[in-house]
């Protein structure tokens, strides 16, 4: 597998013709839903998608002179739940957002003061379901510079940009583990210098790579 080294004018393009143009719907009979329960050593049944609880995040690429980079937060060390995890700006829907584009700009603009009319939409990928109930759709979107950033300190400790050529490498896929109630649990993983990219985030990362290299 290849790794991808594109331009940020590149990425778009492809983006373009390779993402889903539309989100993927609940109990869609094509699309088959990613997750926790991907690629485990021992069978583990996927989460019941209609009863998962409806979110998005948004993957925002920044065309940057030495590179297009991707939008990453440390959430916050003193939530209840994935505390100092590495993720995407993102967040349940909320009822009267009406679309997950509207959910994933939303929760960028709160959680870290990302204006929404900075991002053009690219496409969508296939829904990510986790183990611990979530539905998200994943939006990715180009983030037009200037910006400035904002952090909501109780949900975030720190926003920060990763090289998307990093990213897209395969060969910074790693496979690791751990044991989860009871099992043994892999799960992809991207390491970056002190930052530590697993779990959800990653395989949302490693379903774009999938994706754009067809």
């Amino acid at each position: 597998m290849q790794a991808l080294d594109l331009t940020a004018e590149q990425f778009a393009e492809l983006a373009q013709r390779r993402l889903r143009p539309d989100p993927p719907q609940p109990g869609d009979v094509i699309a088959r839903p990613r997750g926790d329960h991907d690629h485990q050593p021992h069978p583990v049944p996927p989460p019941d998608e209609m009863a998962a609880v409806p979110a998005a995040v948004l993957i925002g690429i920044v065309p940057r002179p030495q590179g297009p980079t991707v939008i990453l937060t440390q959430r916050a060390a003193t939530l209840r739940s994935h505390s100092a995890q590495v993720a995407f700006p993102g967040g349940r829907v909320d009822a009267v957002d009406g679309s997950p584009v509207v959910t994933a700009l939303r929760e960028a603009e709160e959680e870290i003061g990302l204006p929404r009319e900075r991002v053009r939409t690219l496409g969508f990928l296939d829904a990510y379901l986790t183990g611990t109930g979530y539905r998200i759709v994943p939006v990715v979107g180009l983030v037009e510079p200037p910006f400035s950033l904002t952090l909501n300190a109780h949900e975030v400790d720190e926003a920060f940009e990763t090289p998307l050529s990093f990213l897209l490498d395969p060969a910074n896929h790693r496979r690791e583990g751990r044991e989860w109630k009871g099992l043994y649990r892999t799960y992809y993983a991207m390491p970056f210098g002190d930052r530590y990219i697993w779990g959800a985030t990653a395989g949302m990362i490693r379903n774009l790579y999938e994706r754009l290299s067809g």
